[in-house]
């Protein structure tokens, strides 16, 4: 592993957070930083999504200039960004060392896994992905907000290492469960809308990220979750990595397997660094 630390088990209630729960906790005397993660692969609109309607209060994050460095092909699409680049665009959300934070998408958390993961890698604790996202926030009856926010400075200090990450070489020779979160297509090498080759890496286990929510976009109850990662070979106490296309959807694998106790590293460059290296083998089917 690229990183020595590695994080302890969390529950649930560490990860998620519900939106009759948020909504109290905002009114409260310590209200949470919330940052709106709006991103599909693909699209460029988050932003003015955002800006058309939003939580009360939420800063909007920029998956791929915020949470990411530049991309190349020796790295993927999506690296992770340098710490002091981290640290500088969370203060200018607002996040404090003091404060909690939640995060949310319009996608069932697979964008806003994103921003949970890598404050987590950073060293921030006190980080939960809003269950159902905007729309689970939206069924509840609460209330939106138009335009920008300019969140008053924060004063966090990050560091890295709190969550454990695998490289391309401890990708290839992983002994446990290596889930691959992308969509089944893509896995099998039937289907492939970005990278430059098709399939997955060797010994991977189709694990598509979407199956680890309900119709209505919340995370499917513990139960529900321990069998769906049991049948795939995840148990407590067994190493388990997750990659996906470049490190996004992923962090919501890692984040479902947090809410039921077990611990998952991420491999950051994932499917577009591995396939961009014509020394790394591709496998294609079941």
């Amino acid at each position: 592993m690229t990183e020595q630390r590695t994080a302890r088990a969390t529950t649930r209630e560490a990860v998620l957070v519900d939106p009759v729960e948020l909504s109290a906790r905002l009114a409260g005397d310590e209200p949470p930083v919330l940052l709106d993660v709006r991103w599909a692969l693909g699209r460029d609109d988050g932003h003015e999504q955002y800006l058309a309607g939003h939580l009360p209060g939420a800063v909007y994050v920029d998956l791929d200039t915020e949470l990411a460095s530049m991309p190349s092909p020796e790295e993927g699409r999506h690296p992770l960004p340098a710490v002091a680049d981290l640290e500088e665009a969370a203060r200018r959300w607002g996040v404090r060392d003091d404060r909690p934070v939640v995060v949310y998408d319009d996608a069932g958390g697979t964008s806003a896994a994103r921003a949970w993961w890598l404050l987590r890698w950073a060293g921030l604790t006190e980080v939960r992905l809003l269950d159902g996202g905007l729309a689970g926030w939206q069924s509840a009856g609460l209330p939106l907000e138009a335009g920008p926010v300019a969140a008053e400075p924060g004063d966090v200090v990050l560091s890295t290492g709190a969550l454990p990450t695998i490289d391309a070489d401890d990708a290839a020779s992983w002994d446990g469960p290596l889930l691959d979160a992308r969509a089944r297509p893509r896995f099998l090498g039937e289907f492939e809308p970005v990278d430059p080759r098709a399939g997955h890496i060797p010994g991977a286990v189709s694990a598509p990220t979407a199956e680890n929510l309900t119709d209505g976009g919340v995370f499917l109850p513990d139960e529900a979750l321990r069998e769906r990662f049991r049948a795939l070979g995840v148990e407590a106490g067994r190493r388990v990595a997750v990659y996906c296309g470049s490190g996004v959807t992923a962090a919501h694998q890692v984040a479902a397997l947090a809410a039921v106790g077990i611990d998952a590293a991420l491999y950051p460059g994932s499917w577009s660094q591995w396939s961009n290296d014509p020394a790394r083998p591709v496998a294609t089917g079941a």
